[in-house]
C-alpha cells in the first residue's frame, strides 16, 4: 500500500490543471507568445492586430485550461507517459480548431486580419502551439518528478525516524523496569505499557498519514513518565497546553524527539536537574508550540542536530513555507518553537 502513491506519480504526474497557478501559467504563456510576435522584425501587425491576437490567444488558453481541467481524471488513467502525449495532442487539436474557427469568422465578417490566408494562419498557430506546449509540459513533468522525489525523501526520513530508538534510552528503560519489578510491580507494569506504546509508534506505525496533536501529546506523556521514574525529582515538567486544539493534524513522532532532546541535553547533564516547559497557544489560523529546557554550562555529548534538522524538514514539507521551526538559547535556556499553520494547502501525506 505504501508504494502505490509514488508509483502513480511516476507513471502519470499530470499537474492539477484546475489550480490557479497552472491556469495563470497558460494565460501568461499565451500573452508572451503574442507579445513576442508583435516585437518580431517585420511583423507588421500593429496594435490592432496585437489586441485581436491577445484576445484570441487568451481565449484559447482559457478553453485549453477548462478542457484539461475536466479531462484530467480520464487522462490520468492512461499508462506510462501517455497522459502527457494525450495532453499535448489535445492542446494541439484545440489550437487548430480554434484557428480554423477564427479564420472562418475573419472571412465571413470580412475583417481582413489574415494577410497570408487561412491555411498559413492555422499552420503557424499549430506549429507554435506544438512547440510551446511541449516545452510547458516538459516543465510540468520535471516539476512533478521533483515533487515525487521530495515526497519519497520525506517519507524515507519519517520511516528512518520511526525505526530509530536510541539504545541508551532503551537500556535505561529496561534497567528501570528491572529495578521496579520487586519494589513496585505496578510501576514496572506501567513502564512496560508506556514503553510498548513508544515502540508501537516508532516501529509499528506503517501509515504515512497524520496523527493528531492529542495523540502526540499522549506519546510525550508516556515518554516523560518513563524518564520520571529514572530521573526522579531531577526531572520537573510544567505544561501550558490547555488552549491547544487536540484534533490538530500533526505528523507522528514530531514532538517526542524534541522532548527527548530536552531531557537528554537539558536535564541529564545537571546534577540538580531542571524543569522542562511545554507551552502551546492557539493563534490566528496557526498554533505555536514551545519546548523549553535548561541550558547547561557543559553540553551533553553525542548530539549532532540531526533530530532537529529532521523536524525542520518534515515541518517544511508538511505545512509549507509559512511554517517555522526556531531553536536557540533564550535567557539562559534552550527553546525550540514550532509555528504550524492551519493551511488548507498543507500536505496530509507528509
Amino acid at each position: 500500500m505504501r508504494d502505490t502513491t509514488p508509483r502513480r506519480l511516476e507513471q502519470s504526474p499530470l499537474p492539477d490543471f484546475c489550480s490557479l497557478p497552472v491556469l495563470f501559467a497558460l494565460l501568461v504563456m499565451a500573452a508572451l507568445t503574442v507579445t513576442v510576435m508583435l516585437l518580431a522584425p517585420d511583423s507588421g501587425r500593429g496594435w490592432r492586430g496585437y489586441s485581436v491576437g491577445m484576445l484570441f490567444a487568451e481565449w484559447m488558453a482559457m478553453v485549453i485550461g477548462v478542457a484539461l481541467c475536466k479531462l484530467r481524471p480520464t487522462l490520468q488513467r492512461l499508462p506510462g507517459r501517455l497522459p502527457y502525449a494525450a495532453v499535448w495532442l489535445l492542446m494541439l487539436l484545440i489550437v487548430a480548431i480554434s484557428s480554423m474557427i477564427a479564420a472562418w469568422m475573419d472571412s465571413a465578417l470580412q475583417m481582413q486580419m489574415l494577410r497570408d490566408g487561412a491555411f498559413v494562419f492555422v499552420r503557424d498557430n499549430a506549429t507554435i502551439a506544438a512547440l510551446l506546449s511541449a516545452v510547458m509540459l516538459r516543465y510540468f513533468y520535471v516539476l512533478a518528478q521533483w515533487q515525487a522525489r521530495l515526497a519519497a525523501v520525506a517519507h524515507a526520513q519519517v520511516e528512518a525516524l520511526q525505526a530509530r530508538i536510541r539504545p541508551h534510552f532503551l537500556f535505561n528503560s529496561m534497567n528501570t523496569v528491572a529495578a521496579l519489578v520487586r519494589v513496585d510491580p505496578d510501576a514496572a507494569e506501567r513502564t512496560v505499557e508506556d514503553l510498548s506504546e513508544l515502540f508501537r509508534a516508532a516501529l509499528g506505525q506503517s501509515s504515512s498519514r497524520d496523527g493528531t496533536l492529542g495523540e502526540e501529546l499522549n506519546l510525550v506523556e508516556r515518554y516523560l513518565a518513563i524518564e520520571q521514574l529514572r530521573l526522579g525529582e531531577r526531572l520537573r515538567v510544567r505544561r501550558e497546553l490547555d488552549t491547544l486544539p487536540l484534533d490538530f493534524p500533526l505528523p507522528r513522532l514530531l514532538l517526542q524527539p524534541l522532548v527527548e532532546n530536552a531531557v537528554r541535553h537539558g536535564i541529564q547533564p545537571l546534577r540538580e536537574g531542571g524543569e522542562v516547559i511545554l507551552r502551546g497557544e492557539q493563534l490566528d489560523q496557526a498554533i505555536a508550540i514551545e519546548i523549553d529546557n535548561p541550558l547547561p554550562d557543559t553540553p551533553a555529548t553525542g548530539g549532532n542536530g540531526h533530530g532537529l534538522d529532521n523536524v525542520r524538514q518534515r515541518v517544511a514539507y508538511r505545512y509549507g513555507p509559512r511554517a517555522q521551526v526556531q531553536a536557540g538559547p533564550r535567557e539562559g535556556r534552550f527553546v525550540v518553537r514550532l509555528l504550524l499553520p492551519e493551511s488548507t494547502d498543507a500536505r496530509s501525506d507528509r
